[in-house]
C-alpha cells in the first residue's frame, strides 16, 4: 500500500493527515471549515484516495494557518507515500468543467517544486472559507509534495464552482500522475525523481 501519515504540530495548529494513494475515494475527518471539508472530500473522491484528517487550528483568528498547514502536511504525505516514484506515470493533466467554470490542471511529480496559479475568484468568502486560501493551500501542497503544479481557471463566474473545479481537477490529474505504468522504472532520463 502506498500510504503515509504525517503529524504537524505548531503553536497555531495540530494536524494529522493520513493519505492512501490506492484508496477508496473517501475523506474522513474535519478541518473545522465546512466548505474546505467539502473540497477535500472532492479531492479524495476524484483522486480515488483515502484521506483522513484530524485538525485543530486557530480558526478564531482566520483560516490561514489551518488551511496552509493542512496543505503542508498533505504535500509531505504525498511525497512520502510515493517513495522513490518507481513505476508512476509522473505527469497528470485534466480539464474540469463545473457548470460555468472550466479549470485546467497540469502537474509533474518531478521532485522539483514549482507553482503557477492563474485563477480569479470573484468572492472573498464561501461560507466561512476565505477564498484567498485556495491559492495558499495549493502552494503549500505543491512545495511540500515536490511537484510542479500549474492551475488555471479558463473562465467562470461563480466562486463555488471555480474552486470546486480546481479541487476536482487536481484529484483527476493526481490520480493520473500516481498511477502505475506496469514497469518498475523511474520515468526520468536521470534515473531518479
Amino acid at each position: 500500500m502506498r500510504e503515509a501519515e504525517i503529524r504537524r504540530n505548531t503553536a497555531e495548529t495540530q494536524i494529522r493527515v493520513r493519505l492512501c494513494l490506492d484508496g477508496d475515494g473517501t475523506f474522513r475527518g474535519s478541518s473545522g471549515i465546512g466548505f474546505f471539508d467539502h473540497m477535500l472530500t472532492l479531492l479524495a473522491v476524484h483522486g480515488g484516495f483515502t484521506l483522513e484528517l484530524d485538525a485543530k487550528g486557530d480558526l478564531d483568528v482566520d483560516n490561514h494557518h489551518t488551511v496552509e498547514d493542512i496543505g503542508i502536511a498533505l504535500g509531505e504525505a504525498l511525497k512520502q507515500a510515493l517513495g522513490d516514484k518507481r513505476g508512476i506515470r509522473r505527469y497528470g493533466c485534466f480539464f474540469c468543467p463545473m457548470d460555468d467554470a472550466l479549470s485546467r490542471i497540469v502537474l509533474d511529480l518531478s521532485g522539483r517544486p514549482y507553482f503557477v496559479y492563474d485563477v480569479q475568484i470573484p468572492v472573498e468568502r464561501i461560507g466561512s472559507f476565505e477564498t484567498e486560501m485556495t491559492r495558499e493551500f495549493f502552494l503549500a501542497l505543491a512545495m511540500h509534495g515536490a511537484m510542479n503544479l500549474h492551475m488555471a481557471c479558463l473562465y467562470g463566474v461563480n466562486g463555488h464552482h471555480i474552486v470546486e473545479s480546481l479541487f476536482k481537477g487536481l484529484g483527476h490529474a493526481l490520480a493520473e500522475a500516481v498511477s502505475l505504468r506496469g514497469e518498475g522504472t523511474v520515468l526520468s532520463s536521470k534515473g531518479v525523481l
